[in-house]
């Protein structure tokens, strides 16, 4: 019987592209694909550097002269809750949630096109198909779920969040909810009730995805208390958000054989074939 050793994973760049966050820039991203049987693993090293999932691969932003975009993750420990995040709860008590495999259906993409066409009618997922949702939602090689939350009295799906279970936490990939029910700040009640999941679970984090200072579509993820960054290789809690500033430098970002050199590889991984 052949046995062979599991190859070390192999890391690419994405051509430069008009940023979705700041205005004037290009953004560009450092990836690899997410498959075999390493994935959890891989998976769970990565998120904790800074890296997301989509679908079966896992990239981190590695723009040429900027490094605004900043990993976000609550501390669970540290969260505690403000007045108006009580009120968010108060006002979506009539919520029911239900954990599923990651299995897409009608209603899902249904609800996903009424959230794009309202929310993100220009964005780089407004022409996604059915098919495209499918994928997002069900091609995933490692431990996800989908959290939807329907109205207990007419049982409509009001909101959902594609999750990843971490060892160390939640990853919400990604999340979409009734446009019309703006009123009831869905989105901030995905993540508090994320957080209470993640409490009851003994997970410490709740992954965010990116913060970008300076960009009004990611300026409500520093509202959350127990807010950390990841941040020149380490995590830190966030202090004060106007401390952080979008200005871009020729020197923000490492080239990227030094990003990927110390990048930590999960135990097991070989560096060298």
């Amino acid at each position: 019987m052949r046995h062979t050793l599991p190859i070390a994973p192999q890391f690419y760049v994405t051509a430069p592209q008009p940023c979705p966050y700041l205005a004037d820039r290009m953004e560009r991203k450092l990836f690899t694909a997410l498959q075999g049987e390493g994935a959890e693993r891989l998976n769970n090293s990565l998120s904790q550097q800074g890296f997301r999932r989509s679908q079966n691969v896992l990239y981190r932003p590695s723009c040429a002269d900027c490094s605004a975009c900043l990993s976000a993750r609550i501390n669970v420990e540290a969260f505690v809750l403000t007045k108006g995040q009580k009120r968010t709860l108060r006002r979506n008590a009539h919520l029911a949630r239900k954990a599923t495999s990651p299995w897409a259906t009608d209603e899902q993409f249904d609800l996903f096109r009424r959230y794009l066409d309202s929310r993100h009618a220009d964005g780089g997922m407004a022409d996604m198909d059915v098919f495209e949702f499918a994928a997002m939602i069900e091609e995933t090689p490692i431990r996800s779920r989908v959290i939807e939350y329907t109205d207990r009295k007419s049982r409509a799906l009001t909101a959902v969040s594609l999750t990843d279970v971490l060892d160390d936490g939640l990853s919400m990939v990604y999340s979409f909810y009734d446009p019309d029910q703006h009123r009831n700040s869905l989105g901030t009640y995905m993540i508090l009730d994320h957080v209470e999941i993640a409490r009851e679970a003994g997970l410490p984090y709740v992954y965010l995805g990116y913060w970008v200072p300076g960009s009004p579509k990611m300026g409500y993820k520093s509202r959350f208390s127990g807010l950390e960054i990841f941040r020149s290789g380490a995590w830190s809690a966030l202090g004060d958000p106007e401390e952080h500033h979008a200005a871009r430098h020729p020197l923000s970002t490492d080239p990227i054989s030094e990003q990927v050199a110390n990048i930590q590889l999960p135990d097991r991984w070989p560096t060298k074939e």
